[in-house]
């Protein structure tokens, strides 16, 4: 079996030498260079698996290194080398088509996770394999119209370098699905995925969350505790609502991914992290940055690459896949008959604006099919708000034993009021039927399939 080879492309001898001697460690072959004529003639004799190119040299630049090989051997990952902290460099290369970069003084553990990673990419490329794999996220990626075509292309190709990627998409469109294709047609498939809700986590709490703490650092620290980049390690973090994060954060966050290393509350030494960088919020991040909410040098590093996923409303045609399998799912995990979308129906929805998109569509279906009678779902059983600005049970509600309505909260909308006239009117049927949910059920005129679907949402035991 022949070796794996390495083009190493750097003016200063001392690099040269050290990623020669790194890289023979590791089993490689390795040609080193020190001018962009020296690499064009190298290139032109031999392909090599993995390119390692200066930013600045003698007669030229990496990024005439990076064009070309995109032209001449597409299947070969280049490697940026910039100086230290040159992050508009870094940013400019990936974005020109490089795989990834490293920073001097060369950190030499980073420079073999690097090294694994690229070179899995490169055999996976001529193997032909990266492409999504059978029962994976992909299947759940439903749509034939042109933006969902564009999008799975795009990712694609997103797979196939370590770019950071920002993810942009109102809610409900499905950006972590997106997220997690990105991470299982990579060469990082076989490492974590790991989503992080930025919103959900305590501002006081958020250094520890991310970059792990060490035992005794802070009152309740009894034990060290890794972070949810040392989680990553080898994988993904994909960094949801990233909008969410309070501006001290977003500082240690920059430096954690310009620097590729955490330093853990109470530690005295920075870890080397190898994680590639995934984000997304449904606000308009630009706009934020303009604000002053948003570091515009975050957003500059997070935003290499933009992925815009589409809402529902610019792809109606594919309302009737999506239905079909998310009606699919819910018959599988109800053991029910599959719900049928009777045409009426199908053309509510595909008449819909979907303010809530693929998620609202989910909630629609699943209510839908405790409504319905059997399993072949009407116009009306999908109760879009549209259709049904008023309750069915404000109409037909009893007077409930003389008892005035609940008021609507102050500061509470249509669906709360809605919420709690169902609530009372179905503690009543249940108290006067001695707790019988089938007999409450007819006592309110619904099916008991309904009955118990409205118990579980508004969490009635």
């Amino acid at each position: 079996m022949s070796l794996q080879t390495v083009l190493v492309i750097d003016d200063e001898r001392d690099i040269r030498e050290l990623l020669t001697i790194t890289l023979g460690r590791m089993d490689l072959q390795v040609d080193a260079v020190g001018t962009v004529a020296e690499a064009r003639r190298a290139l032109s004799e031999k392909t090599y698996d993995l390119c390692f190119t200066d930013m600045r040299l003698p007669d030229g630049d990496g990024q005439e290194i990076i064009e070309l090989i995109s032209s001449t051997a597409p299947d070969t990952p280049v490697a940026m080398i910039t100086a230290y902290g040159n992050v508009d460099a870094a940013v400019n290369a990936l974005k020109a088509g490089a795989f990834d970069f490293v920073s001097k003084p060369v950190d030499i553990q980073m420079l073999r996770g690097l090294v694994r990673t690229a070179l899995k990419l490169a055999e996976e490329k001529r193997n032909g394999v990266g492409a999504a794999k059978p029962g994976d996220s992909s299947e759940r990626l439903i749509g034939d119209s042109p933006a969902m075509q564009q999008v799975r292309a795009t990712i694609g190709k997103l797979a196939r370098n370590q770019a950071p990627v920002y993810i942009a998409g109102e809610s409900g469109v499905g950006k972590e699905l997106v997220a997690r294709l990105i991470h299982e047609q990579g060469p990082r498939a076989s490492g974590p995925f790991v989503p992080v809700n930025c919103g959900a986590i305590p501002s006081e709490l958020m250094e520890s969350e991310f970059f792990g703490h060490r035992k005794g650092s802070f009152t309740g620290a009894s034990s060290d505790k890794e972070g949810l980049f040392q989680a990553a390690q080898g994988g993904t973090l994909f960094l949801d609502e990233v909008a969410e994060l309070p501006l001290h954060m977003q500082v240690k966050l920059l430096r954690a991914i310009q620097e590729k290393a955490v330093r853990p509350i109470g530690g005295r030494d920075e870890i080397p992290v190898d994680a590639r960088i995934l984000s997304a919020t449904h606000k308009n991040l630009s706009q934020l940055v303009e604000q002053g909410q948003f570091r515009q040098d975050l957003f500059y590093r997070i935003n290499v690459i933009e992925l815009r996923v589409p809402p529902l409303r610019e792809r109606r045609g594919d309302v009737p896949l999506l239905s079909a399998f998310i009606l699919k799912a819910l018959a599988g995990k109800s053991g029910e008959p599959v719900g049928q979308l009777l045409p009426a129906a199908r053309q509510a929805l595909e008449a819909y604006e979907f303010p809530g998109n693929v998620r609202e569509l989910e909630n629609i279906l699943e209510r839908a099919m405790a409504m319905c009678d059997g399993n072949s779902i009407d116009a009306d059983d999908l109760m879009l708000p549209q259709r049904a600005p008023r309750s069915s049970f404000q109409e037909s509600m009893p007077t409930m034993g003389g008892h005035a309505p609940p008021p609507a909260a102050d500061n509470g909308g249509l669906d709360d009021y809605i919420s709690n006239l169902e609530r009372t009117a179905i503690i009543k049927a249940l108290e006067e039927s001695r707790y019988n949910k089938t007999a409450a059920a007819r006592k309110l005129g619904i099916t008991f399939r309904a009955l118990r679907y409205k118990l579980k949402k508004l969490g009635i035991d």
